[in-house]
């Protein structure tokens, strides 16, 4: 009963709160090389590269609260997430030596770039840089 409950109360909130816009999610994993020059590099909005990986501790910490910064900017701005130890080629190509690695990617091209944790401060201005906001 308490899990209808829930499940009723988690389908009655609004797609905006879940960080979606138009119905679209603001975060995606990465499936593989074609799915990330499709909705990465080709996309029309900046997209923030989220390098992660599984045993990676500080990147259980960074997602979630990137996810929720990316979600804040309505739109501006997707999120992609690429598991390194399933997309290696992806992490080489982009030079990855350590997680969490975070890409700034507008126009196809990496505009900027942070390893480690950020706080929400540090992540909002690093958001409004790529924006333009």
């Amino acid at each position: 009963m308490a899990q209808r409950l829930a499940l009723r109360r988690l389908l009655a909130v609004p797609s905006r709160a879940l960080g979606t816009s138009a119905g679209r999610p603001s975060a995606f994993n990465v499936q593989d090389g074609g799915d990330f020059q499709e909705r990465v590099v080709n996309s029309a909005k900046p997209v923030v590269v989220d390098f992660h990986a599984q045993w990676c501790g500080p990147c259980k910490i960074l997602g979630p609260r990137l996810e929720k910064m990316v979600a804040k900017q309505e739109g501006k701005v997707v999120m992609a997430k690429v598991d390194i130890d399933d997309h290696t080629d992806l992490a080489i190509e982009y030079e990855v030596s350590a997680v969490p690695t975070v890409l700034a990617m507008k126009n196809g091209d990496v505009v900027d770039k942070f390893v480690g944790i950020k706080d929400e401060d540090q992540l909002e201005a690093f958001l409004k840089k790529l924006i333009g906001a």
